[in-house]
């Protein structure tokens, strides 16, 4: 795909209507499809009985054959409790369905993987953490979706020690991945490395934790994490405490003005709203991350009289930092290369592919491929499938 194909592709359109939306939800997303012909009695004979027992038996006899022989190895479980759903808050299992069958229909568009949406009518990690446990044979990986925090740091954990397969929790990792790709694509536009820049974290939920904890391991060195209190700092518990301890090697405190001032980047993941007035006292050549959805903590037109770069998480503005650059080739190679776990170095490559499939054409406003860029994929996967054999 040229430049200019993907940005006719990604370019901004009408915002679809209340019909055309409830239209397309119609019967829901997915449906299942046949692999094998089922036309007449030798294709029934072969897919289902007698044919079926002989693969049974082998599977019977050796468990590692159900990768080959079963969609397993090729199936995600897309998990959630509806406790974090997008903007909406906790609306509860059945209204994060028709979000769960979304991300389901973006894993087979994006990477070719089929995946089941399952939302969970519970918010109990050890009930969650048995049901998942006692459906492990139904797929190979699990992708966790909207569980709200701090529980969802306490269930991946617990499901990682607990499943013999990747599991990632989207909201977290996947934001990660693509925001350390945005910011290394705006450094590289701007010449600057990433250990030079002062950056400021205004949000500590999932996404937050997980870009602060992905940037230090990438290489930045003066990380600033606010939450609605402040300046995190070793006065808060658990995780809060633990990243108060590695961040804000100047000791700043306050809020996020006192933060973002001599700040080179501004990174957005609540809904606080963020006066113009300290994009002024940010750094020349600021870079104003705004990624609050719908509705971004400062509007880009008004970030950019301030700020050389800008991105949002929103489609109708350059610069879209959208976890679905990540997610689908990060499942796909770590299923390609039977990876039990997704490590950080896994989390690292994708970052760095991402960023690679526009090294060509990096811009102020070109600093990630758009969603729709087919390259995508493909350059994660095999960098996460490579990483994963490493």
């Amino acid at each position: 795909m040229t430049l200019a194909q993907d940005r006719a592709r990604t370019a901004p359109t009408t915002a679809p209507g209340h019909d055309e939306v409830f239209s397309a939800h119609e019967g829901g997303k997915l449906s299942t499809g046949l692999t094998a012909p089922l036309a007449d009695a030798r294709d029934l004979a072969i897919a289902y009985t007698p044919g079926v027992a002989e693969v049974s038996r082998a599977i019977a006899a050796d468990a590692a054959l159900a990768a080959r022989y079963t969609w397993a190895h090729r199936m995600v479980a897309v998990v959630s409790d509806g406790t974090a759903v997008l903007g909406l808050g906790d609306i509860g299992p059945r209204a994060a369905l028709p979000v769960m069958e979304g991300k389901s229909a973006l894993f087979k568009s994006f990477a070719g993987l089929d995946s089941i949406p399952l939302v969970l009518d519970t918010t109990d990690v050890d009930e969650i953490v048995e049901t998942l446990v006692r459906l492990r044979p139904t797929f190979g990986a699990v992708n966790l979706e909207d569980v709200a925090a701090p529980r969802c740091f306490e269930l991946e954990d617990r499901l990682i020690e607990a499943l013999d397969c990747p599991v990632m929790h989207d909201d977290q990792h996947g934001t990660a991945i693509v925001l350390l790709a945005a910011l290394r694509g705006a450094a590289a536009v701007q010449g600057r490395p990433l250990d030079s820049l002062r950056i400021v974290i205004s949000g500590a939920g999932a996404a937050g934790v997980a870009c602060t904890r992905i940037l230090l391991a990438a290489g930045a060195t003066d990380v600033v994490l606010l939450d609605s209190r402040g300046v995190v700092d070793d006065g808060r518990g658990g995780v809060k405490a633990e990243l108060a301890a590695v961040t804000n090697p100047r000791g700043v405190t306050g809020g996020v003005a006192e933060a973002l001032d001599g700040a080179d980047v501004f990174v957005g993941l609540s809904s606080a709203k963020l006066p113009e007035e300290l994009l002024e006292t940010m750094n020349d050549d600021a870079i104003v991350f705004a990624l609050s959805n719908p509705d971004p903590e400062v509007h880009p037109d008004v970030a950019r009289r301030h700020a050389a770069i800008v991105a949002t998480g929103r489609s109708d503005f350059p610069n879209q930092i959208n976890n679905v650059l990540a997610f689908p080739g990060i499942f796909r190679g770590a299923l390609d290369a039977h990876a039990r776990r997704i490590t950080d170095r896994m989390k690292l490559a994708a970052a760095e592919a991402i960023v690679d499939v526009v090294a060509d054409e990096l811009a102020p406003d070109r600093i990630v491929p758009g969603p729709f860029d087919p390259r995508v994929a493909p350059a994660v996967a095999a960098a996460v499938a490579r990483a994963a054999q490493a």
